[in-house]
């Protein structure tokens, strides 16, 4: 029955395999945030906490799409499990650090599958990924600009007051 279906499967065992890696990948960005919201809510970073829990909601709905989209191309999505999220930061600066990271890896995530699609000139997926590599431009944008807001600000006096105000105002303007 399974090869029945993966004849009707329009992606094949290795696209598959590397968009179920990639709904992993999501939902332990999802959790990660979900951490830092965690740690800069219990640390008095307000409105840095509201950003990372919209974050986290930003990867779970990353995370919905690319599980619905191989069931949509007749594929098998695998509902991960999720362990070994970080609880605890040393600083309010490694939170933006690890999360400018946590972008990067996402972003090499995801070339890395469009690169099998062109390889494989699957380009249903290819335009599908389209959207994310768009989108992970953005949000390396915002992650840098966060830290950015260290240097330019700094850390002394009022200047975490002043960052964790500046977060959550970060857009990322595709035409400028």
């Amino acid at each position: 029955m399974k090869d029945l279906l993966r004849i009707k499967s329009l992606i094949s065992t290795e696209i598959e395999t590397l968009l179920n890696q990639q709904v992993k990948k999501e939902a332990y960005s999802s959790s990660v945030y979900l951490s830092m919201a965690s740690w800069c809510n219990r640390n008095g970073y307000d409105f840095s906490s509201d950003y990372f829990f919209k974050q986290a909601e930003e990867e779970r709905l990353h995370q919905l799409k690319f599980y619905k989209y191989i069931l949509d191309m007749g594929g098998n999505s695998i509902s991960p499990e999720i362990t070994g999220i970080k609880q605890e930061y040393n600083s309010f600066r490694e939170v933006f650090e690890e999360a400018l990271d946590q972008e990067i890896s996402v972003t090499n995530a995801i070339k890395n599958i469009y690169a099998r699609c062109m390889k494989e000139q699957d380009f249903i997926t290819m335009e599908f990924l389209n959207w994310f590599l768009k989108e992970q431009r953005e949000e390396e944008y915002k992650a840098r600009r966060a830290l950015e807001l260290f240097e330019v600000i700094g850390e002394e006096g009022t200047g975490r007051w002043q960052i964790d105000k500046h977060v959550g105002e970060i857009k990322y303007n595709a035409g400028a």
